[in-house]
């Protein structure tokens, strides 16, 4: 990164707050709470120095074993200034791609793909009137088991269907990358509206074959609205009976300071190892996993 003018930084691993995503768990100790990305304290120093920057670090979330999981895992983290989530696809494309021909792997462009228009045009119906009985009932007309535990829980819903019909079937020779995301899971995104008026959230999710390899957002830099989102998160995690977990104010503060126009990816370089070392488990890649640690 340093030909792209970007500044290496480095940010602490633990911190007094947590992410307050129910489905994300963060590792506590008697000191504070283990990063499980380096995401909130880089957009502080975005906001007080108003540059691109990047960081290799180490990441840790609790519940997370197994082929393509490591507890502790590395994430390449990377914002860029004036961009947004349809210009970083660009930016991850071209490190992708410098990545292959380095390996000397064969590379194709990448797909990119509507979480939206696809959902909408498997279920037959605009995205705004599905609901998680039609989602039901698409599972029951193609013979695939549908967890009752998902309850009345949307998200956890189309989620499921996109994992079992779409992203298992995507293309294993190239990257895809997924965007437009329902407006509901735009976590720390911007939201806008796709061409057909449904409301989206403004980031992206690229993979491999079925393999998820990054995350990338234009980022929220509304701190009101940033604030709400979390309370939503914690009043969702009393709901699953976990614990509420510190809110970011730092972050909070930084974003009512001023975060400028960005965007932000994470990249997991030992899932990236693996595609470029042709293993299929992520222990592979890792010279001491977590149960060897």
């Amino acid at each position: 990164m340093q030909s792209e003018q970007a500044l290496e930084v480095n940010t602490p691993a633990l911190s007094q707050a947590a992410t307050t995503d129910p489905n994300i768990h963060s590792f506590k100790t008697s000191a504070g709470y283990l990063h499980t990305s380096p995401e909130f304290p880089m957009k502080r120093l975005i906001a007080a120095y108003q540059c691109d920057i990047y960081q290799m670090a180490n990441v840790f979330r609790d519940d997370e074993q197994g082929r393509n999981h490591n507890a502790e895992f590395v994430l390449l983290e990377w914002y860029r200034m004036g961009m947004d989530h349809h210009a970083l696809m660009q930016d991850v494309t071209a490190l992708m791609q410098s990545c292959w021909q380095l390996t000397g792997k064969p590379w194709h462009e990448p797909h990119t793909l509507s979480y939206v228009q696809q959902v909408s045009a498997l279920c037959g119906c605009p995205f705004s009137t599905i609901t998680v009985d039609l989602i039901e009932r698409y599972f029951t007309k193609h013979n695939r088991s549908y967890p009752k535990a998902i309850g009345f829980d949307l998200n956890a819903a189309l989620d499921l269907f996109m994992d079992e019909f779409v992203i298992r079937d995507l293309p294993a020779d190239r990257a895809t990358f997924i965007c437009d995301y329902p407006a509901s899971q735009a976590a720390l995104a911007r939201t806008g509206i796709d061409i057909n008026g449904t409301p989206i959230a403004q980031r992206f999710e690229l993979y491999w074959g079925a393999l998820e390899l990054a995350n990338g957002f234009y980022e929220l830099s509304d701190a009101n609205e940033q604030r709400r989102r979390f309370k939503a998160e914690q009043a969702k995690r009393r709901e699953s009976g976990l614990d509420e977990l510190v809110i970011d104010e730092h972050l909070l503060s930084a974003l009512e300071f001023g975060l400028p126009d960005c965007a932000g990816v994470a990249l997991g370089m030992d899932r990236l190892c693996m595609l470029i070392a042709d293993v299929n488990h992520i222990n592979e890649v890792i010279a001491f996993p977590s149960d060897r640690a």
